[in-house]
C-alpha cells in the first residue's frame, strides 16, 4: 500500500503543475481527530447566538470548558461577532440536564474583550 501511494506522490510530482503535491501528501497521512464531547453543544451555541444577533456574523468561536453537576452541567463558549458597525465577544452558557440532555437554560453577556 505504502509503495502504491508514493507511486501516486512521485506521478502527481513530475506531471501535475496545478495541483502542489505537498498538501497531497500530507492529506494521504493525515490522522482524523476525534470529535470532541462539546462539539454538538457548539453547533446550539453558535444556531443559538445566530439566533439572537441575526445581522452578525460568528467570526471565531472557543470552547471554554463544562461545569459539571449532580444534575445539570453548563458548557460556556465564547464566540466573536462582527456586524456592520463593530465586533465584540458573546459568552453562552448552555446548562443541561445530565440525564436526557434537554436544554434548561441560555445565557448571552457580552463582552469588549
Amino acid at each position: 500500500m505504502r509503495k502504491i501511494l508514493i507511486g501516486l506522490f512521485v506521478t502527481l510530482v513530475l506531471f501535475s503543475e496545478s495541483v502542489n503535491p505537498l498538501i497531497l501528501f500530507n492529506t494521504v497521512f493525515a490522522q482524523q481527530k476525534p470529535i470532541p464531547p462539546y462539539a454538538k453543544w457548539g453547533v446550539f451555541a453558535i444556531k443559538k447566538t445566530k439566533e439572537k444577533y441575526p445581522n452578525a456574523q460568528v467570526i471565531d468561536y472557543l470552547h471554554i470548558g463544562r461545569k459539571s453537576g449532580t444534575h445539570t452541567s453548563t458548557e460556556t463558549f465564547k464566540l466573536w461577532l462582527k456586524d456592520s458597525s463593530k465586533e465584540f465577544g458573546v459568552f453562552i452558557n448552555i446548562e443541561f440536564n445530565n440525564d436526557t440532555e434537554r436544554v434548561i437554560k441560555v445565557t448571552f453577556k457580552e463582552t469588549s474583550k
